[in-house]
């Protein structure tokens, strides 16, 4: 029988690899388990050696693995697109987001604002500095303890304990109760990630793990994906 394969991912793409990996293993008969935490504390986990043989991060994450030998070079495959999207808690005025100058206007007229500490999260704080109102929103931007989604910040509300207004990856806001998605960024400033599997170091099965990401990266996996608020690469 085979043996297990353990792997970690980012929060972003766990409920994607829940349905990819149920799947894996009714096709397959191989069992896969995968903790999905913060991808910063993942990418810390895979890079201090513990045992894991598969890793799954946004693409420049799974690079800096590979670069430093805690993944195997030549094992990346990418896995999706996924685009950021705007949230406000469900009953809540809906602000238009639909221009850059409109949300725009939304980010300096919001209460609070949240947004991940991941990739796209960097990405926006380098947009509110383009745009000018950095120093302006800082003491606004509420910052989500590791491991909580912004969905369920904004759920909460600006008035208990919540915020106003927040921003995350698609995958992740969708199946968030209580929320309203205002839509997706805007298309002349949507952030996309890659999100990309790669085969840890510390595998003794890699060549199972190949198998793996050859069949989630597969056609056949495209509906899960776009189920999930992600494009198929």
């Amino acid at each position: 029988m085979s043996t297990e394969i353990l792997g970690i991912s980012s929060m972003a793409t766990r409920l994607l690899l829940a349905k990819l990996t149920a799947a894996y293993e009714q096709a397959s008969g191989t069992r896969v388990r995968i903790e999905s935490v913060g991808g910063v504390d993942a990418a810390k986990r895979v890079a201090a050696g513990e045992a894991f043989d598969v890793v799954v991060l946004a693409s420049d994450a799974i690079d800096k693995l590979i670069a430093a030998g805690h993944a195997l070079a030549g094992s990346r495959v990418d896995l999706v697109h996924s685009g950021v999207a705007v949230a406000v808690q469900a009953g809540a005025a809906q602000p238009d987001v639909s221009s850059e100058a409109a949300l725009r206007s939304a980010v300096l007229a919001a209460k609070s604002i949240s947004y991940s500490t991941g990739p796209s999260g960097v990405a926006l704080a380098k947009l509110f500095e383009r745009w000018g109102i950095a120093e302006e929103i800082q003491s606004r931007i509420v910052t989500p303890p590791p491991g909580i989604p912004v969905g369920s910040l904004v759920a909460k509300g600006a008035d208990n304990g919540g915020v106003a207004l927040g921003f995350q990856q698609l995958s992740e806001l969708i199946h968030v109760e209580g929320i309203r998605i205002l839509g997706p960024l805007p298309e002349a400033i949507q952030i996309t990630t890659t999100f990309s599997g790669a085969v840890c170091a510390t595998s003794r099965q890699p060549e199972a793990v190949r198998e793996l990401l050859r069949y989630m990266a597969a056609p056949a996996a495209a509906e899960a994906k776009r189920r999930q608020g992600m494009d198929p690469v």
